[in-house]
């Protein structure tokens, strides 16, 4: 089964076209015979994103750090437990055919990048997005763009990252 895995917002007030915008890609990918991967708890955009794929029938797959089991989403299909944070990255992208980090905090810059360096190294092939709704992603993207014109990043390496402006954009990445 292919896999297809959400980096998301574990924050509850955010802008809702954020949460609207997770809800359509979580169709898509289901439509599309996806199963669904993410942190897998209850909050934010996560329980959004665990909420709609089960809505869909699809088979949802949350990782946690045993730390965080008070807050573990009920309608997981399958739950994965790791002894870190570190682990559940690692157990998070098993397997995951794309990668979507959804607008999000430091939690989903953090996962992002692990596994933008992971993709960088080779140790990881999936397709890898980020859905820049509103243009939430923009600042990254300038932060990207001077990597690349200060010989940081390679241009080649920037376009790992598919930074795309709708969710019909994403769509095609599936």
């Amino acid at each position: 089964m292919r896999r297809a895995l959400f980096f998301c917002s574990s924050v509850k007030e955010i802008a809702p076209e954020y949460n609207e915008a997770a809800r359509q890609i979580v169709r898509a990918a289901c439509a599309r015979g996806y199963e669904i991967v993410s942190g897998g708890t209850v909050k934010g955009t996560m329980g959004v994103v665990c909420d709609e794929a089960a809505d869909c029938g699809a088979s949802v797959c949350g990782v946690l750090p045993r730390f965080m089991e008070p807050l573990v989403h009920p309608r997981l299909t399958r739950t994965v437990w790791t002894d870190t944070m570190s682990e559940r990255k690692e157990k998070m992208r098993e397997g995951a055919d794309v990668v979507v980090a959804l607008p999000g905090g430091i939690g989903t810059m953090d996962e992002l990048f692990e596994t933008l360096v992971l993709s960088k190294l080779g140790r990881f092939g999936g397709t890898i997005a980020a859905l820049n709704i509103g243009g939430f992603y923009d600042p990254l993207e300038a932060l990207l763009d001077h990597f690349v014109q200060t010989n940081m990043l390679t241009a080649a390496d920037k376009a790992r990252l598919h930074i795309v402006d709708s969710v019909a954009e994403l769509e095609e990445l599936l």
